[in-house]
């Protein structure tokens, strides 16, 4: 238990940087879409906090599929929860969705995530699907 603490924090850390880019990145496509004309040095302290934290969690919550008790699918259901509840919070947080829009956000978060984990997914099924046959199992 303790192994897969330290690897969450360090996870979560290697990504954690990536805070402020990110924060960047979404303040300047609001401002291409009119939603912001400036901003307070409050919320900027709040965006790069909080986009440091998102990445913090979003990276450490991998550390899921390592645990072996845990199966697979479970795995991804969970990794799934925290992702989506890491987002939806410090996107409400930041104002950068509005609750009415939650609807929208979830169905693309979780056609987002399915696409994503099947295309990380079935390659590596298909990869140890042909170590087998050649292994003869």
């Amino acid at each position: 238990m303790k192994k897969n603490i330290k690897d969450f924090c360090i996870r979560g850390l290697m990504f954690a940087w990536g805070g402020p880019a990110i924060t960047a990145i979404i303040w300047y496509f609001l401002g291409k879409a009119g939603q912001i004309e400036a901003l307070s040095p409050a919320e900027v302290l709040i965006g790069v906090l909080s986009t440091s934290a998102l990445a913090f969690i979003a990276a450490g919550i991998s550390i899921v599929h390592q645990i072996e008790t845990i199966p697979k699918l479970m795995a991804s259901l969970i990794q799934g929860a925290v992702l989506y509840i890491d987002y939806l919070g410090f996107y409400l947080l930041n104002g950068w969705i509005k609750t009415e829009n939650i609807l929208i956000f979830s169905i693309c978060f979780v056609v987002g995530f399915v696409i994503i984990w099947a295309c990380v997914y079935i390659p590596i099924r298909i990869r140890v699907a042909k170590m087998n046959k050649k292994l003869g199992v």
